[in-house]
């Protein structure tokens, strides 16, 4: 037997990571005396105790169990999720060092950052660690502290014991890494990347999109400028420009623009509804699209979990934000928000066994009645004594993506008993600003979208295995597949040189792999966007998603380099004039409708950064879980998610249209792009080979 592991009868599949004693008895890992002699006399009984005690561990081909390491060892920094045990190696490689230790410690506002404790035979700066510690790996890996120390704090038994770690300072964060603000302006302007970020600094040389930044935040960015500093810096700046040194001289040259916040709508018995409410509740009405817009979640909580608290935190939450008390009735044939000052709300209760909780999530998304609020319920199902799912539903015309970690987080703050800040302005007088004083701004942007799409715009003309039905069917699935994190490295390397994203890569691989398939030279990609643009509505529940049409070239003869270049001067324009409601464009452009196809467009881009971490509270684990998909709101989308090394993506398929082998088959010559793409970036699009045919001519592909 292999120094290092124990041999067990194989009860679980080799290879598979597990944490001892999920599938194998807690505790014999670590404990000599329990060694396999031991566990062979006293084999594992169904429904017998198990004991947690966090061991990493991996089953071997040859029925050994190998012993990885401690699951809290591991950390989720940003997205990312990091084994301390792999820095630490890293450190220990740097000539000189002697001992390392690598901690997840937090700031004082909750971000957490790595801080490397090291022993060296000499003095050694923390600039010359990180430099080191740059050239192995990755950014988001390398430590923000360096702490040397003369020795190690060590516990009785001899191991170091990390709770005697010092805790860092400002001034022992590594120099090279950061560069200080030399002026008034840089020193504002980095304060702002801060508290945009959740971070304790920020250096006038970091990038905003290696730190964390992305469109989103982008947007919430130029928001706080506008409202700190009194400049309107167009968002194409921040992607232009992503240093504070850089955006400092940018916004040096710009002129005064005072920052005018969102007033309190007067008292009514109703309100308007906004752009993207109207579309939502006429899409809701259409037959099929019942479900099609609700917004399920679950959660998995670890724990003594007091259930009458989840009561109250939902009472609390529909108390603060008053789309959690909004109706729509129909008032002279047009659909209004009706506020109510309070509402019945309690979350059901109920219990199942571990295989029963699958059938209560499938069956809890049922219809919304959108005439009676409150347009949310929630069900708290008991596993174990402290073992619950929370699971929650809210209808999109009351919420969007960012509403959501807004609600889980203030739900958790609920649960404890904290006091959140007041609200200054409801979703009510976003809707009534929109409709006033926001037409100004979509009057000067209309002109930019009804030129981008003006003449004949193309219908994506994929190969289906079934005839398009007559009317837009809601009846969806999803494929899962992954970007190796070789591929999903060279995808950021590509970005980084050529100055554009990750989201503008993926947008113009995407429609090069929709040009092959479907023979045309002209697409069009929807998108959304969040449409948070002032810093007013950053902590409303709403509604408040914008949707973008990004019409594409990827003619063959061009090279994938400079079509990517077109594509980011695309999505820049896009995002410049992102305000402009999408079904006011549709109305705009006209046209004789198919009610076999969504306006304008038949497919989607969604490029996410995974930002639904677990989360501890009061010795709860709040673990948020993947739920199934049966809806697809367009023929095809295409879902890219941020991991730590590699990216996850899924195809959401329309199934009146496509089989899963079809979809399979897309997937597959996905990557294929990718892969050629990152290998030659000249490569001309019409000589990207795939592996043959169209999507109709696949063979079975599964994953």
């Amino acid at each position: 037997m292999k120094e290092g592991t124990t041999q067990l009868q194989p009860v679980g599949v080799a290879g598979e990571l597990c944490i001892a004693g999920v599938q194998v008895a807690r505790g014999y890992l670590n404990r000599p005396e329990l060694n396999a002699e031991k566990f062979a006399a006293d084999p594992l009984v169904p429904g017998a105790r198990m004991y947690r005690t966090g061991d990493l561990t991996r089953w071997l081909p040859d029925g050994n169990i190998e012993y990885l390491g401690r699951i809290d060892h591991q950390v989720k920094i940003r997205g990312y999720r990091i084994e301390l045990g792999e820095v630490e190696s890293a450190v220990l490689d740097v000539e000189g060092v002697l001992e390392a230790v690598v901690t997840a410690r937090e700031d004082e506002t909750g971000q957490k950052l790595l801080c490397a404790y090291y022993v060296a035979d000499r003095e050694l700066a923390a600039g010359g660690l990180r430099e080191a510690l740059t050239a192995q790996l990755p950014s988001y890996m390398v430590p923000t502290y360096f702490v040397q120390l003369e020795r190690m704090p060590l516990s009785a038994n001899g191991k170091i014991d990390r709770k005697l770690l010092p805790a860092p300072e400002a001034s022992v964060q590594s120099a090279s890494a950061y560069v200080a603000p030399r002026t008034e302006l840089e020193a504002k302007l980095a304060a702002i990347w801060a508290e945009v970020l959740g971070l304790p600094q920020v250096g006038v040389t970091d990038n905003f999109f290696d730190i964390g930044g992305h469109s989103l935040r982008a947007t919430t960015l130029v928001s706080r400028i506008h409202r700190t500093l009194e400049v309107e810096l167009p968002l194409k700046e921040v992607f232009q420009h992503p240093t504070v040194e850089a955006m400092a001289r940018v916004i040096a040259g710009l002129g005064r623009s005072t920052y005018q916040s969102i007033p309190a709508a007067a008292p009514a018995e109703y309100y308007p509804v906004t752009s993207a409410q109207k579309r939502l509740y006429i899409l809701s009405e259409m037959e099929g699209g019942e479900t099609g817009y609700n917004m399920p979640s679950v959660m998995r909580i670890d724990g003594p979990l007091d259930p009458e608290r989840v009561q109250n935190a939902f009472r609390e939450l529909i108390a603060r934000h008053e789309t959690l008390r909004t109706s729509f009735p129909l008032v002279d044939g047009e659909p209004v928000q009706k506020i109510e000052p309070s509402v019945e709300f309690s979350v059901s209760m109920t219990e199942a066994q571990e295989d029963e909780a699958q059938e209560r999530i499938d069956g809890f998304v049922r219809p919304f009645d959108l005439t009676k609020a409150p347009l949310m319920r929630a069900e708290l199902i008991r596993l174990g004594e402290e073992e619950h799912l929370l699971q929650f539903d809210m209808h999109h015309i009351i919420s969007d993506g960012a509403s959501l970690g807004t609600l889980i987080r203030e739900f958790t703050e609920l649960y404890q008993g904290r006091e959140l800040p007041p609200l200054s302005i409801q979703y009510k007088d976003y809707a009534v600003w929109q409709q006033d004083t926001g037409r100004s701004v979509y009057d000067g942007q209309e002109a930019y979208w009804l030129e981008r799409l003006s003449g004949e715009l193309p219908a994506l003309d994929l190969p289906t295995d079934y005839p398009r039905p007559a009317l837009r069917s809601f009846e969806g699935a999803r494929l899962s597949f992954p970007v190796g994190e070789e591929l999903t490295a060279a995808l950021r390397r590509l970005a980084e040189e050529t100055g554009t994203t990750l989201f503008m890569v993926m947008l113009a691989a995407y429609s090069v792999l929709l040009s092959h398939h479907s023979g045309q030279e002209e697409i069009v990609v929807g998108t959304p966007i969040a449409g948070r643009r002032t810093a007013d509505v950053e902590p409303l529940i709403g509604m408040f998603v914008n949707t973008l049409a990004l019409r594409q070239f990827p003619e063959e003869g061009k090279t994938f380099r400079a079509y990517l270049e077109e594509v980011k001067e695309e999505a820049l324009g896009a995002f410049e004039h992102q305000d402009y409601p999408f079904d006011e464009l549709v109305e705009k452009l006209g046209g004789a409708r198919d009610h076999s196809r969504s306006p304008l467009f038949d497919t989607l881009l969604v490029v996410q950064n995974r930002e639904d971490e677990e989360v501890r509270v009061d010795n709860l684990i709040f673990k948020p879980l993947a739920r199934d998909y049966d809806i697809a709101k367009f023929d095809l989308s295409l879902y890219v998610v941020e991991e730590a090394e590699a990216l996850e993506c899924s195809l959401e398929y329309a199934v009146k249209l496509f089989r899963e082998s079809t979809a399979g088959k897309l997937a597959e010559d996905f990557i294929q792009v990718l892969e050629a793409v990152t290998q030659d970036p000249q490569v001309r699009l019409g000589e990207i080979g795939l592996s043959g045919g169209t999507a109709l001519e696949a063979a079975e592909f599964l994953f």
